[in-house]
């Protein structure tokens, strides 16, 4: 379908023209890239040479935390790149590749977070069963069925967007190829892309959110009958943080993809994918592990051990 394509480049729009802007943006994303690749890549680097981590809960998070760098590492440098560069052009196949990875590390995460929210609920409200609930052999086959999903579905993605001719502009309003912004550039019908980016986001966004936002709710009815006080507040103080990053996290996903057609707006477009491109990578391991004490001290061992062979 490539050869029926008239357009072979994509032009990136990108944030603003404003120089000094291009520099402040270019200088947030830098930090924001720097800190979202350290964190993630401390979290399964401690997790693997820490036995004491060796537990499901962990498991799903060095998951979650390469589904991040793969997140970050397909965004962040061509936008660092098209904040500095006077071309702003992408290969077609360029921007197709770049769309899969981008698809597939989104529905990935919000899989993870599902799965992360039913390890939780076992380990809060069914302690005694988690050891058989959450073994080993299930953290393997739900991780299988996560990453089978991320690679099914991105395909199917990919090969819907390859079915689109392009013969008309060819600028795209956002800081990479997205979906919604490629639809809106296509001179064919998309209204079977229209109708499965729906079907994705109820599956993948609305379906899961759900099943998360049950999975939650029995731990914080679970936490409620916990009679000590600071004990109570301390398990509150987890799942608070751990909601804002998922609702956050949701909601722009499903304002992203559920509305890709006309309705689309690509500049609230460009900040919910900052939220949950850039700055969503970011927070998870903040939230999820850093703020761990038995993570800290599995960084500070390896640091020590790091510091020790220098």
């Amino acid at each position: 379908m490539s050869n029926q394509t008239l357009v072979m480049e994509f032009i990136l729009q990108g944030f603003s023209e404003v120089p000094q802007l291009q520099v402040l943006f270019f200088v947030l994303f830098l930090c924001l890239y720097t800190t979202a690749l350290c964190g993630n890549s401390l979290i399964v680097v401690a997790t693997t040479f820490s036995s004491r981590l060796h537990t499901a809960m962990y498991f799903l998070l060095v998951n979650l935390s390469v589904l991040d760098i793969i997140c970050a590492c397909t965004v962040v440098p061509k936008l660092l790149k098209i904040l500095v560069a006077e071309k702003r052009s992408i290969s077609y196949r360029g921007c197709m590749t770049w769309m899969y990875f981008l698809s597939g590390s989104v529905a990935g995460e919000v899989l993870l977070f599902t799965a992360m929210a039913y390890d939780r609920d076992v380990a809060i409200c069914q302690p005694l069963h988690y050891s058989s609930m959450m073994s080993p052999r299930v953290c393997a086959v739900l991780a299988g069925a996560v990453w089978g999903i991320i690679v099914l579905g991105a395909g199917v993605n990919a090969c819907l967007m390859l079915w689109l001719n392009f013969c008309g502009p060819n600028m795209i309003n956002h800081f990479f190829c997205e979906i919604p912004s490629l639809l809106l550039l296509s001179c064919s019908s998309t209204y079977v892309n229209n109708i499965m980016a729906i079907m994705a986001d109820i599956f993948f966004a609305m379906l899961n959110f759900l099943l998360t936002m049950v999975s939650y709710g029995f731990i914080i009815s679970t936490i409620l009958k916990i009679h000590t006080a600071e004990r109570k507040q301390r398990a509150f103080s987890t799942c608070s943080s751990h909601l804002i990053v998922v609702t956050l996290y949701y909601s722009t996903i499903i304002y992203t993809y559920l509305s890709p057609g006309s309705n689309y707006s690509p500049g609230m477009g460009k900040v919910m994918a900052v939220i949950y491109s850039t700055v969503s990578p970011t927070l998870n391991p903040l939230i999820y592990s850093l703020k761990n004490k038995d993570v800290k001290a599995a960084l500070r061992k390896l640091l020590i051990f790091m510091g020790n062979n220098l």
